[in-house]
């Protein structure tokens, strides 16, 4: 039994006249009798009633052709899933990103794919720039939004730059009230930055972020007082709030408004931080070609300040 018979049988079956049932298959009628009669031998037991003037399906036969019918829908049904899934219409794609990511390009991205892969599964994931390398080398996820980092990633990955976007200081509001702080024209002189107190990640969760910082301290000739660590950057911008020190974080954490907290540019050249997607080289399915395509169009807004 195959789906050519179970064809044969549907054919039969709704114009109850072989005849009629050969032309809509587009056969002639003895290899339909032919099948039909193999089909029954299968089976044991006659599907139709013949005489010279009708034909008519036997008990067995009316009760199968819904089971018959419902088996070859479902037959083209995945004939068509193979298919949506081969171009990437529907599937599952698992996104990894940095915090910074979540004010910056992620919503972006994310608003663009809903639109127009709205039946592909997106699970969403915030995790270190760490972490999701060690997640993609180990044969989980798809597809992550990492802080460049040097030297070059493990071989195995591979990496498509993003955005690049302008470090600045987000202060205590206090300090500036109090006179602690007192910006130039909107601007944290590099004098008063490095004679405050520093929250920053930790180095292993962001070697580039850190290292980055650091090197402005000392082209800038200050000493760095890191006061506290953390890992996410919503958590350095509530403890800037609680007046614990200041932090050099992307341009784009501007979205996040916080009580307590002022964003203001550096007087001096700020350093640049680069984000990027980073993917398992060799992973060809169709979800992720999709969303790198999404990602990386010259049209894509990056609505956030001082990035390029």
């Amino acid at each position: 039994m195959d789906q050519r018979q179970l064809k044969h049988f549907l054919a039969v079956a709704e114009t109850l006249h072989f005849g009629k049932a050969a032309d809509r298959l587009g056969m002639t009628q003895p290899p339909l009798s032919q099948s039909i009669r193999a089909l029954e031998a299968e089976i044991g037991s006659p599907l139709f009633v013949r005489t010279n003037r009708s034909v008519s399906l036997t008990s067995l036969g009316a009760e199968w052709l819904g089971p018959v019918r419902s088996a070859l829908d479902d037959l083209e049904n995945l004939a068509r899933l193979a298919q949506r899934l081969r171009s990437g219409d529907t599937g599952r794609l698992e996104v990894s990103f940095v915090s910074t990511a979540d004010y910056s390009i992620l919503p972006t991205l994310v608003q663009r794919f809903r639109q127009l892969y709205p039946a592909v599964e997106l699970l969403l994931t915030e995790a270190t720039s760490d972490v999701q390398i060690s997640t993609l080398l180990e044969e989980k996820g798809n597809v992550g939004i990492i802080i460049r980092d040097v030297p070059a990633l493990p071989k195995g990955l591979s990496y498509r730059k993003l955005v690049c976007e302008s470090l600045i200081a987000a202060v205590p509001e206090d300090w500036i009230t109090q006179g602690r702080i007192t910006p130039v024209k909107g601007r944290l002189t590099s004098a008063e930055m490095t004679a405050s107190s520093l929250v920053i990640f930790p180095r292993r969760v962001a070697p580039s972020f850190y290292d980055l910082v650091m090197d402005y301290y000392a082209a800038h000739g200050g000493d760095v007082h890191i006061i506290q660590h953390a890992i996410q950057m919503q958590t350095i911008i509530s403890l800037v709030s609680a007046g614990m020190g200041i932090a050099l974080v992307p341009a784009s954490m501007r979205h996040l408004a916080r009580s307590g907290v002022a964003y203001l540019a550096l007087q001096s050249k700020a350093p640049q931080l680069e984000s990027g997607l980073i993917w398992r080289d060799g992973d060809s399915t169709s979800t992720l070609a999709n969303f790198l395509r999404i990602a990386t169009k010259s049209h894509v807004a990056i609505r956030q300040t001082g990035t390029s």
